[in-house]
């Protein structure tokens, strides 16, 4: 398996996971631009068997490094990113990871619960990043109990692995080359952004400017019946050149606090 091989198939479980991402990519591609990926993100718990050192084998298996981590403290999460050594258009990988020991006593029973029930075969299986959720079936009201602790521990207590978003490069746009002009024609389309703490994070100073869709929602199969909550989303960025001429290749920890938030439950979809 290759770097080429992993994103092909992560593409396809995203798209049919949440068909609206296909959509974004066919709007931009039938404005005639060509749609590259800054970055795909992945989420995970803290845990030897599952967390970031885990999942981001696969990935230091097929050419990529670790550059930099990330620590978000009210959300209580952990997070590496990862670059192709040789590679310039190879994606960033992104993969988080909830500090579970830092949550109640029912959280993280919920969660130890969840992690027992992933077969041993698949935790030790290059393919457990496409796993999605192979822990049972899910119980809306655990869902929304979670929510009331982290809405990040009750997204993928359903949605399980995946990539949790693709990122289109405003970089390599010709045509909607600003996160304004990007954000704009997104919400001529019908698109809702994720406004929190604004619809764009960061500043040109900081190198890096980002926004996203908020995740469509979803119908999954629940103990109780059929519910409909968010899936995956997409993410834009715009990265500037620092003083050496260089474009910032890192991320913003307080940028991605708010973009983790795409994920989020809401009403009136």
């Amino acid at each position: 398996m290759t770097y080429q091989d992993i994103f092909e198939r992560l593409w396809a479980g995203y798209i049919q996971q949440n068909p609206s991402t296909k959509r974004v990519f066919d709007l931009f591609t039938g404005e005639g631009e060509s749609v590259f990926n800054d970055h795909i993100a992945f989420r995970t718990f803290r845990d030897p068997a599952i967390g970031v050192d885990k999942l981001s084998e696969v990935f230091l298996r097929n050419g990529y490094e670790f550059r930099g981590d990330y620590h978000f403290e009210v959300k209580k999460l952990y997070a590496r990113h990862f670059e192709h050594k040789t590679d310039p258009d190879a994606p960033r990988v992104f993969i988080s990871e909830l500090l579970t020991e830092q949550f109640s006593p029912s959280l993280q029973a919920v969660i130890s619960d969840w992690i027992n029930n992933i077969p041993e075969n698949t935790r030790n299986s290059e393919n457990l990043i496409f796993s999605g959720n192979v822990s049972g079936i899910p119980s809306y009201a655990v869902y929304e109990k979670l929510r009331t602790e982290s809405e990040y521990a009750a997204w993928l207590y359903v949605n399980g692995f995946c990539a949790n978003h693709f990122t289109v490069s405003i970089n390599r746009l010709k045509k909607y080359d600003t996160v304004q002009k990007v954000n704009t024609f997104l919400k001529s389309n019908g698109f809702m952004l994720n406004d929190a703490g604004g619809e764009i994070q960061g500043t040109p100073d900081e190198l890096l400017e980002q926004s996203s869709i908020r995740a469509g929602m979803v119908k999954f199969v629940f103990s109780e019946g059929e519910f409909a909550i968010p899936g995956c989303y997409y993410e834009f960025a715009r990265r500037y050149p620092d003083s050496n001429g260089k474009l910032y290749s890192g991320f913003i920890a307080s940028s991605a606090n708010k973009i983790f938030e795409s994920t989020n439950f809401y009403k009136g979809a």
